[in-house]
């Protein structure tokens, strides 16, 4: 992993509601979590949900499934595992 992607990566996580968010799509596992499933579990608003999903996405560290209505995000682990084993 290059090092401009793990500063981004590390970036992203380095904001309270985004590592919790974070969080929360890494205990969901590989299926992920839609946003309204992840606004009703952590409280947190549709539109600042948004916003945190498109950092942790544009870090690479979460996806958007192109399925569906309500598409769910899932954790990337391969690049988290990336990240982890650049620290």
């Amino acid at each position: 992993m290059e090092t401009n992607d793990v500063v981004k990566a590390m970036a992203a996580l380095a904001q309270a509601s985004r590592l919790e968010i974070f969080r929360a799509l890494v205990v969901a596992g590989t299926e992920g979590m839609t946003p309204s499933a992840l606004s009703d579990a952590l409280g947190v608003a549709a539109n600042t949900l948004s916003f945190h999903l498109k950092e942790l996405t544009n870090a690479g560290l979460v996806a958007q499934e192109r399925s569906g209505r309500h598409p769910p995000y899932p954790a990337q682990f391969a690049r988290v595992n990336a990240l982890v084993g650049c620290l």
